[in-house]
């Protein structure tokens, strides 16, 4: 239980910065008292916890965008030029949503198993580290929310597909498509914080059928230890949410940068000298 509270204060921590939590989650498995990976199941479902906390903060939004979306769609109603946008929002999640489904549903097997070896954690949290640092600095920040499209918004979600590879980080590789292609850091946070919604659910939920199954392969962790694991990740997560956002608007991405450089070189040396194992 112990080590289940500390994965899910890990999760809060790591799930909204651009350094990923899943491969945070990866590597602090290995120096718990189980030292092991604690699993793709158990990280998906944890995720839960932390995407319910950007429902809570964003409520609001997240109510207006629906409300509007099935207006328009079911109801067929004249919508003002505010409930437009939100409608029009609406589509632009599910839009981006697309790339993580297809592949995510394709590449379950590779995800699960072969991609979770910490060479390639440690490999991609300094390649995307960089690639983050490269978009940060000369990316422009002429654009808003309002301005998004259709193809940005399948840019953004080719971007987050990308996080499928533990290490890149779902955040830090939406953030980086956002600032290439000239929306501003809180604009490119907004949007990456609500695409995540549907993406994490669903893989959570998928996770969670399973893991009642009685066909399910073993856990690394009991249903209770992952459900506690799931609210600490809540509780923390909501607080850094709150905190990222006034960071974003007078601060850049550099110290994530820098961190994510160090961690996977320290990683690096960590297997070349056999301390831990891939």
């Amino acid at each position: 239980m112990i080590d289940a509270l500390i994965l899910g204060l890990v999760q809060g921590l790591t799930e909204f910065l651009p350094i990923s939590s899943t491969a945070h989650l990866r590597i602090a498995g290995e120096f718990l008292s189980k030292a092991q990976d604690p699993g793709a199941r158990f990280s998906a479902i944890i995720q839960i916890g932390t995407e319910l906390a950007v429902i809570i903060f964003f409520r609001n939004d997240i109510k207006s965008i629906v409300v509007s979306w099935f207006r328009q769609v079911f109801q067929r109603a004249q919508l003002t030029d505010e409930a437009r946008g939100q409608a029009r929002m609406g589509w632009l999640i599910i839009v981006g949503s697309i790339p993580i489904v297809v592949l995510g549903y394709v590449g379950k097997d590779l995800i699960t198993n072969n991609l979770r070896s910490l060479w390639i954690i440690a490999t991609v949290m300094i390649v995307f580290g960089v690639v983050l640092g490269i978009a940060d600095k000369y990316g422009k920040s002429d654009r808003s929310l309002k301005q998004l499209n259709s193809q940005h918004g399948l840019l953004y979600g080719a971007a987050q597909a990308l996080a499928l590879i533990p290490g890149v980080s779902r955040s830090g590789a939406t953030i980086a498509m956002g600032r290439l292609l000239g929306y501003s850091r809180d604009a490119a946070l907004r949007y990456s914080f609500l695409l995540a919604i549907p993406a994490v659910f669903g893989s959570g939920l998928y996770q969670l059928k399973d893991a009642f199954s009685s066909s399910a392969a073993p856990n690394v962790f009991s249903i209770p230890e992952t459900f506690a694991a799931t609210a600490v990740a809540f509780g923390v997560g909501y607080l850094v949410i709150a905190w990222l956002l006034k960071f974003v608007s007078t601060k850049s991405f550099m110290p994530f940068i820098i961190y994510r450089v160090i961690l996977g070189t320290i990683l690096l040396v960590l297997l070349g000298t056999g301390v831990i194992a891939a």
